[in-house]
């Protein structure tokens, strides 16, 4: 297969990002697709899945753009966190619709953190008309805490494995306890009650998940949400989504296309997974 693929370098307040722009064949394309990196990672992505979703997506028509946000891989400037992106997210977009006078569409694709930095900047940017997220990272501590009881500690009860190490004298009762005694206080901790403002833009100190949820509220276009089943920020998002009304109804809008990939990991790492995701988006894509 022939990839027509550009590397580009472009300006975000004063500090050189590179990036590369995947082109479609198909001259008429108006929505491009912006892959948001996350995380300690860079445009490559893990088990390369970013370039190969890219150059899947560009093959069936649908421009693409890949970058390292400052600070990452081969882009200049201090690296940040999740939650201070909007300005490196904004010059991707620019330079994306820059690349072809027929482009004036976006949608951002963001697994883990790099979903939760589309949330904080999509409602902002008129251009952006969908998301796709996978995974989204909504820790706290207290989630994370009932999340791990939940999806870890009950499961080892039934894993011969761990009967074997209890059996074999291998098993390590006094850290393990701790660890326990750790997780119940932090699950039963009170969580944060901080109420969303009324405000347009979302109040950046509201705990992760309610400024998540406030984010998405604001934002009136089409989301693909896929999830895995073999991951504890999957789990973590679940029980949110379960605990929140608001989430709840937020998520079953017409507007918001769902997908479990009930054997996948965090990062989707077989070919099956990736491709299946690749498919997903692509089909969804093509209905905007």
């Amino acid at each position: 297969m022939q990839y027509n693929e550009t590397p580009v370098v472009f300006d975000c307040k004063g500090d050189q990002l590179l990036g590369v722009i995947h082109h479609a064949d198909d001259d008429y394309a108006h929505i491009g697709v912006l892959i948001v990196v996350g995380g300690p990672q860079y445009r490559v992505g893990s088990h390369r899945q970013f370039v190969l979703l890219a150059r899947y997506l560009a093959a069936h028509g649908v421009p693409v753009m890949r970058f390292d946000v400052r600070g990452m891989g081969d882009s200049e400037g201090e690296a940040r966190v999740f939650d201070e992106l909007n300005d490196d997210i904004a010059a991707a977009v620019d330079r994306l619709l820059a690349s072809r006078p027929e482009l004036n569409k976006v949608v951002l694709w963001g697994l883990c953190d790099a979903a939760s930095a589309s949330l904080f900047y999509a409602y902002r940017d008129d251009r952006v008309k969908g998301m796709v997220l996978l995974n989204p990272w909504v820790f706290t501590e207290q989630g994370a805490a009932k999340t791990y009881l939940k999806h870890y500690y009950l499961k080892r009860l039934t894993s011969a494995n761990f009967w074997r190490k209890i059996f074999s004298l291998r098993f390590d009762y006094a850290q393990s306890l701790a660890s326990l005694i750790g997780l119940l206080q932090q699950a039963g901790g009170r969580p944060e009650t901080k109420n969303a403002t009324t405000v347009t833009t979302v109040d950046a100190s509201l705990a992760l998940p309610v400024r998540m949820r406030e984010c998405l509220k604001r934002f009136a276009h089409p989301i693909l949400l896929i999830l895995s089943g073999r991951d504890l920020t999957a789990d973590e998002f679940r029980e949110t989504v379960k605990s929140d009304p608001e989430w709840r109804a937020l998520l079953a809008d017409s507007g918001v296309t769902s997908f479990d990939l009930p054997e996948a990991d965090h990062t989707f790492s077989s070919a099956a997974w990736r491709d299946q995701v690749a498919e997903w988006t692509s089909a969804w894509i093509k209905q905007l």
